[in-house]
């Protein structure tokens, strides 16, 4: 599950960057960019910590 939320993070950074250079599909590549913090966020938070 945790490679599964990178994966998604690192394929909206991708979306968010051709969007961002190109400039076709608008504020929508925002929101995308915002999904993928959280996701990244939301990974690291749920990291199970070694004791």
């Amino acid at each position: 599950m945790n490679s599964l939320l990178y994966t998604i993070a690192v394929i909206l950074v991708i979306g968010w960057a051709i969007g961002f250079f190109f400039t076709a599909v608008g504020s929508l590549i925002h929101i995308l960019l915002v999904i993928a913090v959280i996701s990244v966020i939301l990974g690291i938070i749920r990291r199970p910590t070694a004791v």
